[in-house]
């Protein structure tokens, strides 16, 4: 029920007063209540009434206020009067109170343009779009003609689904109306094309202004920058600088996160040291801009300094520096920064709570995702589509796909991303039999499949050496009208190479109707290792050394194969290879979390507090596995080493010490987790199955392709990774 503004009995800090009334203008004094309660600041002194109270209203600053002011304007009959009227809409918007000045337009009998121009502008002011809209229609069926005033308000409200056809009828009546050469309405003709991404439109409206200020040229360096085209929006600032145009704030927000979005860091710090000449080094978005910009280059200690500079982030801010961490592989400050930001009482967004699921996703602690899940089971974002969708990917990727599909079975809503996710999570796992059911029940239940559903399901086909079904699927994209994209080649070649079809997977990139990239000739050579073709290995190596010379993991896999065959020469000559350009081999390294604490191990590795017990214990195991049979393949080993030292290496991988430290701190029975970075080795491979066995333990390992789950002396993998 709308609040009746006008009070029964007059206030008696007013005095009694006529429109008639001869009266002079009041000295302006702050608008106190001492000064409203004290009648002889006001009694005996003539003023204009006009004056009066446009006085009043310059000087509110609460609904109180308004409320007093209503009931005067009307014991003294000016509520038809547009002028004070107008004033009063407009205060009313400014603090807030949309209805209370809706309520005194709507007492207006015959409202002109500057009153319309007032409420449209409140409406649009509070991002009430529909409303705005709605009142602008009516006003022109009361045959009231917009100005220039007004269509900027209305240009603003034009947003939702019916944006670009709002937006366009309004331009149809800019050009009946004459106002196509107002600055002012043309940029905003520029913001709501923007807005609804036809860049086109936006372009011909800023080409055909004569007059172009620094607003024009911001307005169309925002449309481009914020549609995913920074190059074009660099561009065009580029030619505004020419014209000897000095930007402003506003500028230089979009010009920053285009520079951002090409990560180049050197042309955003100049931008950077001009924000700094300017002095606009506070301004909130300017602010959120530079720390995009360096969280986006990688350089993540800048972007934190420039964040903890700020005493009071708003959640952009915050979202900018959780996102920042998790996408620069900072995972735990990520999830640091997000509790901090909970323990601030500020209330983060679904792009907060999807940046820190990406945190926990790529820190691999299922302990982590246990604690985000229940912030997410607690919290209203528990039905959001999107949400869900990075749990189910999350859960995943820490080892559990048992809480992966218990989120998307409660998931309500499933759209193509949570079925995908879902499918993804499946083939991870090597469960390509379980991916390719939910793809059975996703078309079932209507929902069209998309690239990333395909990459999923060859993905599960791969790992699980179903060589004829991931064929039929790769396929079938072509009845869902999907090009293949090179991860889906790349899965394919992945499919035949590591079932022993090396020519099939030659000839299938040979017919390839893109060039191969990266991916592709990497799967070949990973392929020719595991079957040691030594001409396919170094057929692939050399494209792989043509299109990306820096990746130290091509030059391994190429060693690996020459070692596996015993060509000393080879291995010899690839050392000296890496050597010339400055490469090193990545250490391998593996994790496993006791107690919510992370440890790290590496080959051999004497770091560990506790160091002496896991060697000692690691010995142990390793004759307890001898004495069931495990023998170590020393033609894995890299180096043309004693047979004595190359087992001795192997033996001490860093997944076998984070092993025996998970034995020795855990009780019996409790699953394992380890995390690798990089693929596990055939010897690992085949210790940890059999560790799991005489363990009596399930142990969960994901490397750098995949996860294995070994139990009673088993692996999910079938031993085809």
């Amino acid at each position: 029920m709308s609040r009746n503004f006008a009070l029964s009995k007059p206030l008696s800090i007013f005095p009694r007063i006529s429109p008639s009334t001869k009266i002079q203008t009041l000295n302006p004094q702050p608008f106190t209540d001492h000064n409203l309660n004290n009648p002889s600041n006001i009694n005996n002194i003539t003023f204009n009434p006009e004056t009066f109270f446009t006085s009043l209203l310059d000087r509110s600053t609460c609904r109180r206020h308004l409320n007093q002011i209503h009931s005067q304007i009307i014991v003294t009959g000016l509520q038809f009067n547009g002028f004070v009227i107008t004033k009063f809409i407009h205060l009313g918007s400014n603090l807030g109170e949309i209805s209370c000045a809706r309520k005194v337009f709507d007492e207006f009998p015959e409202p002109y343009v500057f009153l319309w121009n007032a409420i449209i502008r409140g409406y649009s002011k509070e991002n009430m779009f529909s409303e705005a809209i709605m009142l602008y229609t009516r006003m022109q069926n009361m045959g009231v003609g917009p100005d220039c005033f007004t269509l900027p308000h209305v240009l603003k409200a034009c947003g939702g689904a019916a944006a670009f056809e709002v937006g366009r009828a309004v331009h149809a009546q800019i050009f009946r109306r004459g106002f196509e050469a107002d600055g002012f309405v043309q940029n905003g003709l520029v913001a709501v094309y923007a807005k609804c991404g036809r860049i086109d439109n936006a372009g011909m409206v800023f080409e055909r202004l004569g007059d172009r200020t620094v607003v024009s040229w911001t307005s169309i360096i925002s449309a481009y920058a914020q549609n995913g085209k920074p190059v074009e929006a660099l561009r065009i600032f580029k030619k505004m600088r020419m014209y000897g145009l000095q930007p402003d704030w506003i500028t230089l927000v979009s010009v920053i996160s285009a520079y951002a979005d090409i990560e180049d860091l050197g042309q955003g710090e100049s931008c950077h040291s001009c924000v700094i000449r300017m002095g606009l080094e506070s301004e909130p978005d300017l602010r959120i801009a530079l720390v995009t910009l360096y969280a986006k280059c990688g350089n993540i200690m800048v972007a934190k300094s420039l964040f903890d500079e700020v005493e009071t982030c708003n959640v952009i801010m915050w979202n900018t520096m959780i996102s920042g961490f998790a996408k620069n592989g900072y995972c735990d400050e990520a999830i640091v920064l997000f509790k901090r930001m909970l323990s601030k009482n500020v209330k983060p967004d679904s792009v907060t709570v999807c940046s820190t699921i990406l945190a926990c996703a790529q820190l691999g602690s299922l302990e982590e995702a246990r604690k985000m899940g229940g912030y997410i089971d607690q919290s209203e974002f528990k039905t959001d589509v999107f949400v869900n969708s990075a749990l189910i990917d999350m859960y995943a990727k820490c080892g559990s796909v048992d809480l992966a599909r218990k989120v998307f079975d409660k998931t309500k809503t499933k759209d193509i991303v949570v079925w995908s996710s879902m499918i993804v999570g499946y083939g991870l796992h090597g469960k390509a039999h379980e991916a390719i059911n939910l793809f059975n029940l996703m078309k079932q239940a209507g929902v069209g499949p998309n690239d990333v559903t395909f990459i999923g399901l060859l993905t599960a086909c791969n790992h699980a050496g179903l060589v004829e079904e991931g064929w039929r699927i790769f396929n079938s994209m072509k009845d869902y009208n999907i090009e293949p994209r090179h991860q889906h080649y790349a899965c394919v070649v992945d499919l035949l190479g590591r079932a022993g079809c090396l020519d099939r997977a030659y000839d299938f990139i040979k017919k390839m109707p893109i060039k191969p990239g990266v991916s592709v000739w990497g799967a070949l050579l990973s392929a020719s290792r595991i079957y040691r073709h030594v001409a396919l290995g170094e057929y692939s190596a050399e494209h792989l050394f043509s299109l990306d010379p820096y990746n130290t993991g091509h030059y391994v896999q190429l060693s690996n194969l020459y070692a596996s065959v015993r060509m000393w020469s080879g291995v010899a000559r690839v050392r000296v290879l890496m050597k010339e350009r400055g490469l090193a081999k990545d250490m391998g390294c593996s994790m496993i979390e006791i107690k919510g604490r992370l440890h790290v191990f590496r080959m051999g590795d004497v770091s560990h507090p506790r160091s002496d017990e896991i060697f000692k214990e690691h010995k142990r195991l390793d004759a307890r596995l001898k004495e069931a049979g495990l023998v170590a393949d020393t033609e894995s080993a890299l180096h043309d080493l004693s047979y004595e030292d190359k087992e001795e290496s192997i033996c001490n991988h860093s997944e076998r010490l984070a092993i025996v430290y998970g034995l020795m701190s855990t009780p019996s029975g409790t699953t394992l987790r380890i995390t690798k970075n990089l693929r596990a080795c055939v010897n690992c491979h085949a210790a940890i199955k059999l560790i799991s066995r005489l363990e009596n333990r399930e142990i969960v390992v994901r490397d750098a392709n995949r996860f294995h789950h070994f139990k009673n002396g088993e692996c999910s993998c079938g031993d085809y990774w």
